[in-house]
């Protein structure tokens, strides 16, 4: 980061929004917050009271776009019911959108031409190359189908030569198709949704899910049974959702330099 602000006179600025007092937003936000002062990116951000309008909403989208120092917007989901959350996706510029939900972005990344990936499946291939794991030819199996994680997370795998199954509420026998994955990915928000006798021996699972219990935090997979037969697995917390937040901080620095 010194590099690039010594080099080039650039000093990458993040701008988060954040709408009302959900709790679990207010983590996520922070802990960005942290990590952009932790490696020199300069952090905006932006608390909009519950009753914030629309119109509101994306004139600070438009403010932001026009900004020089701002590099990258963030506007943390989910909003208040009241808002439109496309609406607000499709108001940040391309150019500034480091969470790559924008329609343009979305399109770059189905032919794999892209700026920017969503930072929750780039996180995960980021985890999967680090392991060494070679996704070619792999059976992936993807469980969820977002537009923020399940379809990204598939076109990414399909990307490096898996052959990829998206699961959703509607599939058929769910224990049978995750039995064939080589590498399952559970990103669903369903609580330890993905048990032992669902996971292939030897299998590679990344679990995406964040679901708080009275007690406990826990991911969409049952991370004992499942780990008594992957050869891999990832914890939560601590797995994901760091990688998430190190694919933000790359994202905004590749905006800086665009």
């Amino acid at each position: 980061m010194a590099k690039l602000k010594a080099e080039k006179g650039i000093e990458p600025g993040l701008a988060v929004i954040i709408v009302g007092e959900d709790p679990a937003s207010k983590i996520y936000v922070r802990n960005k917050k942290l990590a952009c002062e932790a490696i020199g990116i300069r952090s905006e951000e932006y608390a909009l009271p519950e009753n914030t309008t629309q119109e509101e909403l994306i004139a600070l989208v438009e403010e932001l776009n026009n900004k020089k120092e701002i590099h990258g917007i963030l506007c943390q989901l989910p909003l208040p019911k009241h808002l439109d959350e496309e609406a607000v996706i499709n108001a940040i510029s391309p150019k500034k959108d480091v969470d790559a939900f924008h329609p343009v972005n979305v399109g770059k990344i189905m032919i794999g031409n892209f700026d920017f990936l969503p930072c929750t499946p780039a996180g995960v291939m980021e985890l999967i190359k680090e392991s060494g794991i070679d996704v070619k030819g792999k059976e992936c199996v993807v469980v969820g189908r977002s537009n923020i994680v399940g379809k990204p997370m598939a076109m990414l795998l399909l990307h490096q030569h898996g052959t990829v199954t998206v699961c959703h509420s509607k599939t058929r026998d769910l224990k049978e198709v995750c039995q064939r994955a080589d590498i399952l990915v559970a990103a669903v928000g369903v609580p330890e949704l993905i048990k032992g006798d669902m996971v292939k021996e030897g299998a590679v699972v990344i679990d995406v899910g964040m679901n708080r219990l009275p007690d406990k935090l826990v991911g969409d997979v049952e991370f004992d049974s499942v780990a008594e037969r992957a050869c891999a697995i990832t914890p939560v917390p601590g797995g994901v959702g760091p990688m998430t937040i190190a694919m933000l901080m790359k994202n905004t620095v590749k905006a800086a330099t665009l």
